[in-house]
């Protein structure tokens, strides 16, 4: 699970402007007006081999009575909760302010590893000036110029340094019978009642209300030498409808039982169109390399005919065409009409995940399929492929050595993995294929 690192200070400090320059992006809005960013923005950053999560806030002002001010001071609170580090940025030009003593005196109490961050440092006289900032009581500061990027690097080293090691996890994860299955989707689509009618009981409280689960919440089913944790996570929503500081923490939540998932079953709700965020949830599964299985709740309220469900599959089919090898399942957590199945298929797709195939049946079975359909010509080259090799599983990832990459057209690549699909069963699985130039092609 990628560890979490939460950008928090008081209003125009440069946390959007750190955020930026430490993701190698320009993804927050950056302005000279105090209260710009409300929301909380996530992105990737990498750095020395190790993969995390930024989260930027916005400001806090303690005490404040303003309402806007209070909602950003609780989104960046549900922002320290969750996260792993906590970059306590400053600014030096304006020297120690009293509320950075009191965001420094919420920060201690939550024992979390904390970097003091000393933004605005352009120069060596600031650099000394920074030392004001021990009597926060947080350790050195890291003196930095995020608009100019002096010094990054160290704080980006002190980051790593602070994050948990990887790989940690419960007893649980080095258990090789052992699958978690994330149910995802939007709220009130029934993925609590779902988990509930699998486990027998009423773990999960379940409403009619949209957003009731509030957290990722696991539980342990064995069946035979076979074992699944469930992982419940909470209604992920649009952004525009999210109001709530704890419902910006529950999609923080929601993402992160995706990323430690092995298999998301993705939710949706018969009586309603595929939405643009069930896209973005299911995307983010399919681009994490999960196994994927499509859940289609409350199919016992639609009124059908002979065509209900051959028009829904393909209206599914179409509106979710990244999710192609994905099964589907028509099920009613209320009545459990084939609820079992989804269960059935979570196994299935999860050995599916670590199909492994021999280099030589893989290479021709290339070999058959460029035969057949040779690649296209770009400006007078054609694409040669030389062999072919299995580098990964779960999900499966093949490495082919090609004359020069840059001449893989999308389609034939799609072409490829369609040929590996019709030989090989990867039922419910995304599929990894790299083009690598052979050296002395």
């Amino acid at each position: 699970m990628d560890p979490l690192v939460a950008i928090v200070g008081r209003p125009n400090v440069g946390k959007s402007t750190l955020f930026n320059r430490l993701a190698q992006t320009r993804s927050a809005i950056v302005e000279e007006l105090s209260g710009v960013t409300r929301d909380r923005l996530y992105s990737r950053a990498y750095w020395n081999g190790r993969e995390f999560v930024l989260i930027d806030t916005g400001g806090i002002v303690p005490g404040t009575t303003d309402k806007i001010e209070e909602s950003i001071k609780m989104q960046a609170e549900a922002a320290i909760q969750e996260s792993d580090v906590i970059l306590l940025v400053v600014d030096v030009r304006a020297g120690v302010h009293t509320m950075d003593i009191e965001i420094a005196q919420l920060l201690r109490k939550t024992k979390k590893p904390v970097i003091l961050v000393a933004n605005k440092a352009e120069t060596m006289d600031l650099h000394v000036q920074a030392g004001e900032f021990y009597r926060l009581g947080l350790g050195e500061p890291v003196a930095v110029s995020a608009a100019h990027g002096m010094n990054t690097g160290d704080l980006l080293d002190a980051i790593v340094e602070k994050m948990p090691p990887p790989g940690e996890g419960g007893e649980l994860s080095e258990d090789e019978n052992l699958i978690r299955i994330a149910f995802a989707g939007r709220p009130n689509v029934g993925k609590s009642s779902l988990v509930n009618y699998l486990l027998g009981q009423e773990r999960m409280i379940v409403t009619d209300i949209p957003g009731t689960t509030r957290d990722a919440v696991d539980s342990l089913k064995v069946v035979g030498e076979d074992k699944y944790v469930f992982i419940d996570t909470a209604g992920i929503r649009r952004k525009s409808r999210i109001t709530e500081s704890v419902e910006y923490y529950s999609v923080l939540r929601s993402f992160r039982a995706i990323e430690r998932s092995d298999i998301v079953v993705m939710v949706i709700d018969a009586s309603e169109e595929v939405t643009e965020q069930d896209k973005r949830i299911a995307g983010y599964g399919h681009e994490k390399g999960k196994g994927m299985v499509i859940a289609v709740n409350k199919w016992d309220l639609i009124e059908k005919d002979d065509r209900t469900h051959k028009k829904f599959l393909e209206n599914l089919r179409r509106e979710l065409a990244f999710l192609s090898y994905a099964p589907v399942v028509f099920v009613s957590a209320l009545t459990g009409q084939r609820a079992q199945k989804v269960l059935d298929l979570a196994k299935e797709v999860s050995e599916k995940r670590k199909t492994r195939i021999p280099t030589s049946i893989l290479n021709n079975l290339i070999r058959e399929a460029v035969a057949v359909s040779p690649p296209p010509s770009t400006r007078g080259r054609v694409l040669k492929i030389y062999y072919a090799t299995q580098v990964g599983e779960e999900p499966p990832a093949f490495v082919m050595f090609v004359n020069d990459p840059k001449l893989v057209h999308f389609s034939y690549k799609r072409y490829l993995e369609n040929q590996l699909r019709d030989a090989f069963d990867f039922t419910g699985t995304p599929m990894r294929i790299f083009f690598r130039e052979r050296k002395g092609s």
